[in-house]
């Protein structure tokens, strides 16, 4: 079994084995849908801009100090580079059952600018993640994509490609808060990078995507970061992560490698060695003498 501490990365993995799963990739969008009948939880990283519709059990996602628990027949829109955790069950029923569809840059920008959408004008804040009822046309949607996803059909990218154009204008007609996230991503509004470093310091985001996150350029971000902090993103991100490391040996009782992977590690001979590297004990020796 997978350790449940571990990022999982969407789009390119599933989230966890012990649920079943069948995915469809193609150039610029991949759709996956997830069923299981246990109760599981877990972290991963959006790759790409992530829409969830659940059509049955219950989905926590937790982003930060931000929580949101969708119920059957809900779905959010995250944007790419966010880092959640996951908490699913059956809530009851037979089965938890999740579509997650991941759209790159080019296809939402190809929609933009091709549609006859009229276009809207964007907040000036940040557009958070919204939790919204699925209306009767998504709904539609996600159980017509089930049939491409049962595999009892070939599919073509061109029938994909159709079907990711009918849930963006649903959200374009129908969901107007959504279609501006929607805009946003296009073009970030920039945000406060201390907020973005908090919500994300434990997260793999590379500094290009942090950057984006902030809705900065990556030099700006840098040029902005060192200002705010006086050191570079990657030595305040270690101390935070490390810090949070020593909390964690010193009110828990999670496992070394658990610790790791909690706070976005991925090695755990790496974790320990930069933990020792900082206050010149290892983590297991530093458990030790408490």
């Amino acid at each position: 079994m997978e350790n449940a501490n571990k990022i999982i990365k969407i789009s390119t993995t599933p989230l966890d084995e012990n649920s079943s799963k069948v995915r469809l990739d193609f150039d610029g969008y991949s759709v996956m849908e997830q069923c299981s009948n246990t109760a599981q939880h877990g972290s991963f990283f959006l790759e790409e801009h992530s829409l969830f519709f659940l059509l049955d059990g219950s989905l926590k996602l937790t982003h930060g100090k931000d929580v949101f628990d969708l119920k059957k027949n809900e779905m959010i829109l995250f944007k790419k580079a966010t880092f959640l955790k996951f908490e699913k069950s059956a809530n009851g029923g037979p089965t938890y059952d999740c579509i997650i569809v991941s759209i790159k840059d080019a296809v939402l920008k190809s929609f933009l600018t091709s549609s006859d959408m009229k276009p809207i004008a964007k907040p000036d804040a940040e557009a958070n993640p919204v939790i919204f009822p699925m209306p009767e046309c998504q709904i539609h949607f996600a159980q017509s994509i089930k049939m491409y996803l049962s595999g009892t059909y070939p599919v073509q990218e061109g029938q994909i490609h159709i079907k990711m154009m009918e849930m963006l204008y649903n959200i374009a007609i129908g969901s107007q808060p959504m279609y501006a996230q929607l805009l946003q991503f296009d073009q970030p509004v920039r945000v406060d990078i201390q907020s973005v470093i908090e919500a994300n310091y434990t997260s793999p985001a590379s500094l290009q995507e942090l950057a984006y996150l902030s809705g900065r350029s990556l030099s700006a971000f840098k040029r902005d970061f060192q200002n705010i902090f006086n050191m570079p993103p990657a030595q305040l991100i270690r101390e935070k992560r490390l810090a949070k490391a020593k909390d964690l040996l010193e009110t828990t009782a999670m496992s070394i490698s658990d610790i790791c992977y909690t706070i976005g590690f991925e090695n755990v001979s790496h974790f320990s060695r930069i933990f020792k590297d900082l206050y010149g004990i290892s983590p297991s020796s530093y458990r030790h003498h408490l």
